[in-house]
């Protein structure tokens, strides 16, 4: 039995998940931006969002921080920090030739799986990437080794692979997505390529991991789980859909409390609520804030996991603080 299930349904709650929120790579990541602005003064120039989240962004972007698409937005000579999604080879490479000064952001878990195609490639793998097409994510792995890796986009994906050797064939995947889709499209791969060998550990992060499990927990006992995260977060679109998947009645994405529709309580007793790893928790505390203001005052966290992960800043940036404060 779990907690949920433990708790009798009387009057309305909330069931707040925990883990929720900032994982250890999104954390780093924000940092980065913020000691770089501390370090070298605005403008600090980020290529692509320094993580798929809409507040954390316009935070940043009031601090001094210039979001880009590419490099070559990035007047010479400046300083460009890499999203947490990591880049590919290349843009290291367009980087040097503008003179750029470059902070890499890269969450180190994604650098993993970087490493492993690198290494797959090296041994003349056929490199099956699970994930998303047109996710930073993917487009940075990718890159790596375009001549060996091919993206696969869900179970379906699974059908149109084409390999040269059934024999020296792995998966690798996005770090963002759902653990049961992945396990799906795998078993469909081996379905086709029994063979297939998968990458030495776990390539979906543990924050993924997590948050999806809290999710599962709750769920079943959920008249609307609410998601708080935006649109372009991999990992938040998903918490809705296992949200769904495990049973809850709706399940709805939003970026800040004021998106919430009153018709998504109406007849509701249980709001599960939970956020991406991009989001701050203020904007969960915001979210608990507007549910108590309509009745939902119990709140009950359910807590099926206790992160302690941490990641250090990017060399180069501890580097150039460490300078700045022997000269004092």
């Amino acid at each position: 039995m779990t907690e949920a299930e433990a708790t009798p349904r009387t009057g309305k709650r909330v069931l707040l998940a925990k883990p929720r929120g900032y994982c250890a790579g999104v954390d780093r990541a924000v940092q980065t931006v913020e000691e770089a602005l501390k370090l070298y003064g605005a403008p600090i120039y980020v290529r692509k969002q320094i993580v798929h989240n809409k507040h954390v962004v316009q935070t940043l972007e009031a601090q001094g921080a210039i979001f880009v698409e590419e490099n070559e937005e990035v007047p010479e000579g400046s300083t460009v920090i890499f999203s947490a999604h990591g880049v590919a080879p290349e843009v290291y490479e367009q980087a040097k030739a503008r003179s750029l000064k470059a902070i890499d952001a890269t969450c180190p878990l994604v650098t993993k799986v970087h490493h492993e195609a690198k290494r797959f490639a090296a041994e003349d793998y056929d490199i099956l990437l699970i994930g998303h097409e047109g996710h930073e994510e993917v487009i940075g792995t990718a890159g790596e080794a375009p001549a060996h890796i091919q993206l696969v986009d869900g179970p379906d994906g699974a059908d149109k692979v084409t390999v040269r050797d059934p024999e020296k064939v792995v998966w690798l995947s996005q770090t963002t997505l759902s653990v049961d889709e992945t396990l799906e499209t795998v078993a469909r791969l081996k379905q086709r390529l029994p063979l297939l060998q998968s990458p030495p550990s776990d390539d979906i992060c543990y924050a993924t991991s997590n948050r999806q499990h809290v999710v599962k927990e709750i769920a079943a006992d959920c008249d609307v789980v609410i998601v708080v995260g935006s649109t372009n977060s991999s990992n938040s679109v998903r918490l809705v859909e296992v949200a769904l998947d495990a049973g809850a009645r709706a399940g709805h994405l939003v970026d800040f409390a004021h998106e919430i529709d009153d018709a998504w309580l109406e007849g509701a007793t249980t709001v599960g609520l939970t956020s991406g790893a991009s989001v701050p928790d203020d904007l969960v505390q915001d979210v608990l804030a507007y549910l108590a203001a309509r009745g939902f005052g119990d709140v009950e966290e359910i807590t099926t996991a206790n992160e302690r992960l941490t990641f250090s800043l990017p060399q180069e940036l501890k580097r150039d603080m460490k300078a700045a404060a022997a000269r004092g």
